[in-house]
């Protein structure tokens, strides 16, 4: 009855609970342990518990688990018959992801050949798992599929943070491609939180880029962000021998590549924002021709530091569409241009978009 009435007890607490015996095996955890956790395992080793990516079927018997700091925190305990506490740095699987978590327990003998761990901060597990929730929410509002209009388009997309800020996105309006790349401000999930609103706010059904910037502008007029908020946007339709492009605050240059070399395509206009009253957006056209390669890029790129302190710069990417043959080339020249450019991790979301022409 008492045992009973002890488990109802643990079973209803929001702290994350765990008991094992001396062999490690796992002998209850509570539903507030298996929620953080999502473990399908009722028992088992601590590693199953946990989902834990490395564990081959045991705790310390398993060759890849001889380290394991949250093993060696229940032997600890049991070898000294006092608590310990432990931080945890862990690897643990979520479905098909594997993602890193970091959490303390603190462990306890409890008499009877057994210990029980308590999670003190157990919320880190939670948001860890949130933030991959959100990040694999995130990689699916990534473009789908590789042709659009007729054209073929290639992407890079590296957000430095779980969350990106930057958004690419590629469509199709009246059989012709079109093509937008956006960058708001700020980074981790409060951009991830913008880039979400821009994806939705956006007008795909719209032909002038001018125009749908600048519904997208009225649009987020509507959220009354402060003025630390911002988006900048660059926009394409591809015609059957002409692009029609708008910018918003977007400072990175439009790449066109064609047989006589590379041209940067610029036009002054001001962010998507709360900073002026009705701003004007304009549409411009620019000829092309066949065999010639279009790229959209965010400062991500440009912006890409070295060892030194020099930045990548729009000459490094005019350099790499130099020498490019096709938007996919491109693409996978400037991931390689920009690894060996600089392999400190990455300070802003790298993104760019390529279409052949």
């Amino acid at each position: 009855m008492t045992e009973k009435y002890l488990r109802r007890m643990l079973d209803g607490i929001k702290t994350a609970v765990i008991a094992a015996d001396q062999n490690l095996k796992t002998v209850y955890a509570n539903p507030s342990f298996r929620t953080l956790f999502s473990s399908e395992n009722a028992r088992g080793c601590l590693g199953k518990l946990t989902n834990c990516a490395d564990c081959a079927g045991g705790c310390f018997p398993a060759g890849n688990c001889r380290g394991c700091a949250l093993a060696a925190a229940f032997e600890d305990a049991f070898l000294s018959n006092r608590e310990v506490s432990r931080r945890i740095y862990q690897k643990v699987k979520d479905g098909d992801i594997v993602r890193e978590v970091t959490y303390t327990i603190t462990v306890a003998p409890i008499g009877g050949g057994y210990c029980m761990g308590t999670l003190d901060n157990a919320l880190e597990i939670e948001i860890a798992r949130e933030l991959q929730t959100a990040k694999s929410i995130q990689q699916r509002l990534l473009p789908a599929g590789k042709w659009a209009g007729g054209k073929r388009y290639s992407y890079i997309y590296v957000p430095c943070r779980e969350i990106g800020g930057d958004l690419p996105d590629v469509y199709t309006v009246d059989g012709e491609a079109c093509g937008m790349i956006a960058d708001v401000s700020g980074k981790g999930v409060a951009a991830g939180m913008l880039s979400a609103f821009v994806k939705a706010a956006y007008d795909k059904t719209e032909r002038s880029p001018a125009k749908a910037i600048c519904s997208l502008n009225e649009k987020f007029g509507e959220l009354n962000l402060d003025e630390r908020n911002y988006v900048t946007v660059a926009a394409v339709r591809i015609g059957k021998n002409s692009i029609t492009y708008s910018m918003a605050g977007h400072n990175v240059p439009i790449l066109l590549k064609t047989a006589g070399g590379v041209t940067r395509i610029m036009l002054n206009s001001p962010p998507v924002s709360g900073w002026f009253d009705r701003p004007s957006y304009f549409d411009d056209v620019i000829p092309y021709k066949s065999g010639d390669i279009l790229v959209l890029l965010t400062d991500g790129v440009t912006e890409r530091k070295g060892v030194r302190g020099e930045m990548f710069g729009v000459d490094g990417a005019i350099k790499t569409l130099s020498y490019s043959k096709t938007a996919d080339d491109f693409i996978r020249n400037l991931e390689a241009a920009l690894r060996d450019f600089s392999p400190s991790p990455l300070n802003d979301d790298v993104t760019a978009v390529a279409f052949d022409l």
